[in-house]
């Protein structure tokens, strides 16, 4: 080895440090913000304009749990409604949860079986007066003679107006 040398294969970088410049970013960002609110007359019509758009961002519902509604091939009837409406009034009695009720159907079938066996499940969980604006329909591509609920954490219930 060579006096001065670490053993290290890579010399000691050039310049300033990266999270320096991501600091730099942050305060400019910060003085940027500082000036508008300063240069704002009207500091309630920009806190509303500022409320208004970052209170539109919409989050998808986080799933947390997931029941499975078996077909017979080519059949959109479903056998056995009483467990997935028990296991659904079950879950829905928390007023933050959503349940998406998914279909598939295998590719010989189509994709309109898919749709009806997810319209099925739908359907029992109405008639057995759950709640419709917390049960959503949807379709997979995935191969399969079934419908899913999943079950979705969506936040606290909007308030209404």
């Amino acid at each position: 080895m060579t006096p001065g040398h670490s053993g290290d294969p890579l010399p000691p970088p050039v310049g300033k440090p990266l999270w320096l410049m991501t600091l730099a970013d942050l305060a400019l960002l910060l003085v940027g913000f500082l000036v508008l609110i300063q240069a704002t007359t009207d500091r309630d019509a920009l806190a509303r304009g500022l409320r208004d758009a970052f209170g539109r961002i919409e989050t998808a519902p986080i799933p947390v749990a997931a029941a499975v509604a078996s077909f017979a091939p080519g059949s959109a009837v479903l056998t056995d409604p009483a467990t997935l409406v028990s296991w659904a009034r079950t879950e829905l009695r928390d007023p933050r949860v959503t349940i998406t009720v998914t279909g598939a159907a295998e590719a010989s079938e189509g994709v309109l079986l898919a749709v009806d066996r997810a319209r099925a499940v739908l359907a029992a969980l109405v008639a057995a007066d759950l709640p419709a604006e917390r049960l959503q329909l949807a379709t997979a591509r995935s191969p399969g003679r079934r419908a899913t609920l999943t079950l979705a954490f969506a936040g606290e219930p909007k308030a209404q107006p």
